[in-house]
Order: structure tokens, then C-alpha cells, then sequence
């Protein structure tokens, strides 16, 4: 197998960018004018904006505590799909009909004032799918720089399709992870240890302890001329390699049962298994689906996107009473995250159906999938919360 090592010439990047006639520079973009909400609810946690988001954002930038100070940003936005959605009572939630530059130049503009608002240590996600998440993924390095790009996350967002007689399955979504630097807020997240998975990392058991464990490699890539260059117990490091320890620590490891020695002589050093947090959390992502089954709990808004991943995005990236932003916050996930790990929370959205679900998902909760089967209300009744749209005092 092929090892990379470190290049010794230093990397010379030419940068590019994506050129269309729509494409406003970035300090025209900020000068813009902001806009009133058409609505604000309050909450104890943070407050849902009704309303077109770029000039509600725009505004946001004049709030001393918010500008430069929100520590997550995570938007599911239009994914350019030429299609509308419906809420779970048939009526229109919202319309997904840009595309090309003008989808490009609608989601710039928006990244760009994220920016601005974000913290010197926030990071942002932007969760798309195939159509555009190409294009996005460069806009962004434009935005916030190349060399802030984190992961490209996959992530498993439906079962098996069976419409595959011409195509492969597509059962896939994917999240742009961004930092607005190199020193941002991070707490590394886990997926637990499953029997299947332990037996697959950790095939082999130990005679004397009965513990399992791994075989890892005793060499690293790189040629060195010390004591981890030199033969240990007669045996050389593979050529371009070297020992990743000194003959004296690979000694103790040998006496204390922790190196394998294969039949033709190889040592590798044995990697016993700890529980410990689990399974450090990789880019691609399959305990996350949407609704699949009655039992799980929503909001019926159509694109709600699962409750756990949100949890994991928002618990990563923030710390107890931080700012988390999203401007396309749709039935409130984001949201409702934030408020279950003690953060603080700014949501935003123009859709009357987006509003109506997320005041009633945070003051009643979500309900069982199956709950939404057969009952659907009649056309025009979506229970509003009384106070949401008096316009008299500005809630």
C-alpha cells in the first residue's frame, strides 16, 4: 500500500473562483440595506424571526452582541430542486425554484453576512445535496477560505430506494463543515461501540488476558537517522520508514505483552480495546436518517431534518450558553437542539407553515409519526399560537 509523506516544497495554491454575471462584491453585499421582520417570538432561549432572512440578517449585524459573536451556524437551505413543498396539512410551505447563478448569488449573499456575524471561533455547516453542493463548496472556499474547509460529510438520509433499474440508490445528503479560522471551538464527538463493530476493529484476543486487540504497525513514513533509524533486535524499519519509538521503549512494550510477532519474525505493536467514549466520529455519517418509521417523533414540516444530527453538530462546535444561528431554520431542529444543550438560539424563516411548526414544536413538542396518519386538518387550520402574528405589539 502507497504511504504518503510530507512534501518538503511548499505548496504554491492559484486561487480561482466562480465567475456569473450576478455576482455582487462582497463590500457591496454588506452595504446593503437591512429590512424589518415581518414578525419576532420570543423565547427564553432566543428568537424566531418571520421574514426574508438576508435583510433580517443584515439587521442582525447592528446587534452588538450578535455581530461577531454567534459560535454555530448550521442552514439547510433551498436545494435548487425546481419543486415545492407542501406542510403536513397539503398547504404550501415553501418554493425551491432557483438555480444556476441566481441560486448561487441568492446562497453567496447569505454566507457572506454569516460570516460577518459569526465569532473568530465559529464554524458553520451547510447541508445540501448533489445538485448544487459542488458549486457551494467553492463559493465557500471564496467566502471563507480555503484553507478553513474542515469535512465534506456524507451523510445516510433514507432506507434502500428501489428505483435503481437505470441509476444507483440515492440515499445520500451532504454537510460543507467551515471554520471562520484555524482556532475554533471543538469537542471531538463519538458514535458508540456495537458488538459487529468491536469484532471487526479488534479481531484478535490475547492468550494471557483474554483482552482483544488490533495489530497497528511499529513503523512510521520518514527516514531517520537516530536511534528509531537504527536495527532493533536485529530487524531494520521497512526502507523510507522508521521505528515510532526508541529500541529501549519498544523493549518495554515487548515485556509487557504489548507487540505481536507474526510466524516470519514481523512485530506489530498490539492496540488492546477500551470502550472508553467510543468510536471517534468519522465524514461519513449512517445513524442519522430522516423520518423512516411511526415511532419517531416530528413535526410533519416537510425537509425536517433529524433531531440527533442536530444535537452532534450543535454539541461540537459550541459551548453552555453560546449564540447558534440558523436563517432557513424551517420546523426548528436547530433550534430545539440548541435549547436541549443550553444554547442560545436565532431562527429564521419567511414561510408562515416554518413559523407555525417551530412555535409548536418548542412550547408542545414533536409528535410520534404515526400521530400525522389519517389526520390531517382541514385546509387553512394550522392552530396558530394566539400571540404569533399580532402585529399589534410586534410578536
Amino acid at each position: 500500500m502507497a504511504t504518503g509523506v510530507p512534501s518538503k516544497r511548499k505548496r504554491i495554491h492559484q486561487p480561482y473562483e466562480l465567475s456569473y454575471e450576478l455576482k455582487m462584491p462582497e463590500s457591496e453585499v454588506l452595504s446593503l440595506h437591512p429590512g424589518e421582520p415581518e414578525n419576532v417570538v420570543d423565547f427564553n432561549e432566543g428568537r424566531l424571526y418571520r421574514g426574508e432572512n438576508l435583510d433580517i440578517l443584515l439587521r442582525l449585524l447592528q446587534d452588538k452582541e450578535l455581530s461577531g459573536g454567534v459560535r454555530c451556524v448550521y442552514i439547510d437551505p433551498p436545494y435548487s430542486t425546481s419543486m415545492d413543498f407542501v406542510d403536513r396539512n397539503v398547504e404550501h410551505a415553501y418554493e425551491d425554484n432557483l438555480s444556476g447563478a441566481a441560486y448561487l448569488e441568492f446562497l453567496r449573499r447569505r454566507l457572506i453576512v454569516l460570516k460577518k456575524l459569526m465569532a473568530s471561533d465559529g464554524s458553520i455547516f451547510v447541508h445540501l445535496d448533489q445538485n448544487m453542493v459542488f458549486e457551494i463548496k467553492i463559493i465557500m472556499d471564496e467566502v471563507f477560505g480555503r484553507d478553513n474547509f474542515r469535512n465534506f460529510i456524507t451523510r445516510k438520509k433514507c432506507n434502500t430506494k428501489n428505483y435503481t433499474r437505470k441509476t444507483l440508490g440515492n440515499v445520500s445528503d451532504h454537510i460543507l463543515f467551515y471554520t471562520k479560522s484555524e482556532d475554533f471551538v471543538w469537542h471531538r464527538p463519538f458514535d458508540p461501540w456495537s458488538p459487529e463493530r468491536m469484532q471487526e476493529e479488534y479481531p484478535c484476543i490475547d492468550k494471557k488476558s483474554g483482552r482483544r486487540y488490533k495489530r497497528v504497525p511499529l513503523h512510521a513514513p520518514g527516514v531517520r537517522r537516530g536511534a528509531t533509524g537504527k536495527h532493533w533486535r536485529g530487524i531494520a524499519p521497512p526502507p523510507g520508514k522508521h521505528w515510532q519509538y526508541v529500541p529501549e521503549r519498544l523493549d518495554e512494550l515487548d515485556k509487557a505483552g504489548e507487540i505481536h510477532w507474526s510466524l516470519n519474525g514481523n512485530p506489530r505493536r498490539k492496540v488492546f480495546f477500551d470502550p472508553g467514549k467510543g468510536i471517534p466520529a468519522q465524514d461519513i455519517w449512517t445513524a442519522f436518517k430522516d423520518a423512516h418509521n411511526q415511532n419517531i417523533r416530528i413535526t410533519g414540516y416537510p425537509t425536517e431534518k433529524n433531531f440527533e444530527m442536530l444535537l452532534r453538530i450543535v454539541s461540537c462546535c459550541t459551548n453552555k450558553g453560546d449564540w447558534v444561528l440558523d436563517c432557513f431554520s424551517g420546523s426548528g431542529t436547530t433550534l430545539e437542539a440548541a435549547r436541549a444543550l443550553g444554547r442560545r438560539f436565532i431562527g429564521i424563516d419567511n414561510s408562515p407553515a416554518a413559523i407555525d411548526a417551530t412555535v409548536r414544536r418548542l412550547k408542545h413538542g414533536r409528535q410520534p409519526m404515526g400521530d400525522f396518519v389519517g389526520t390531517r386538518k382541514p385546509s387553512g387550520d394550522r392552530t396558530l399560537e394566539p400571540s404569533l402574528f399580532d402585529m399589534s405589539n410586534g410578536k
